[in-house]
């Protein structure tokens, strides 16, 4: 799931070798995935409006739903 969240960033901005995806679990068993891009491709990555990350954090949350675990997206950067 990690390698997902890695390849779907890294093909939204323009320095992918910034894209560096941290993950761990919360108490509640839900895995967070902490996606640090390069501070000029934040807006990338977010999109107008969040469009870009909820297009994101869908696409994770359905390849997530197979195994039955809850998946976070968190941008930080």
């Amino acid at each position: 799931m990690k390698d997902l969240v890695e390849y779907l960033a890294r093909a939204l901005v323009d320095e992918p070798d910034a894209v560096e995806v941290e993950s761990f679990e919360d108490e509640d068993g839900t895995v967070v995935y902490e996606l640090h891009v390069a501070e000029r491709d934040v807006g990338k990555v977010i999109g107008r409006g969040g469009r870009t990350v909820n297009a994101l954090r869908t696409v994770v949350r359905a390849a997530a739903s197979g195994e039955g675990r809850r998946v976070l997206i968190d941008v930080i950067d």
